[in-house]
């Protein structure tokens, strides 16, 4: 198990995570998602299929790949006793209490892209923008009461 770094980092840096209070760990971001969504559009942009759409199809990847390099750069989660927390900045933006949760799953193991996790009363779908063996780690720590959701 990887032992929490010293929270003196600088906002943004690259230890694996990094408490914010006791008992808490904040992930660092990975940028493997958003950079490869960017490629995959940039590679797409000059071909030249029969539909004319396609290219505009590209440049949104290209977007969206980088509106999520920027989310990872922003967004922070952290792993408290009782809840896991999304932060902007400074603020919290959204608190996900365990006991709440009915069950996770991280979608495909070997280039994690993808975590489902479903509450009470809602599911959630969030892009892997951070250490995703650090997120796996602490989801079973965290909710060693619910197994991951099996696979289809």
């Amino acid at each position: 198990m990887t032992s929490p770094t010293n929270s003196n980092n600088p906002p943004g840096s690259s230890s694996a995570a990094e408490p914010s209070s006791p008992g808490s760990v904040s992930l660092a971001p990975s940028f493997v998602v958003p950079l490869g969504v960017s490629l995959l559009g940039a590679l797409c942009l000059p071909l030249q299929p029969s539909w004319g759409g396609f290219r505009w199809l590209a440049l949104v990847l290209v977007l969206f790949g980088g509106f999520l390099l920027l989310q990872a750069r922003l967004l922070r989660l952290e792993f408290n006793d009782d809840a896991l927390l999304v932060w902007r900045g400074e603020t919290e933006i959204r608190r996900f209490p365990y006991a709440t949760w009915l069950s996770w799953r991280v979608f495909w193991p070997g280039l994690p892209v993808l975590l489902y996790f479903r509450e009470e009363r809602s599911i959630h779908l969030l892009p892997v923008l951070f250490d995703p063996a650090i997120l796996r780690e602490q989801l079973e720590r965290h909710l060693a009461h619910l197994a991951p959701t099996p696979a289809p």
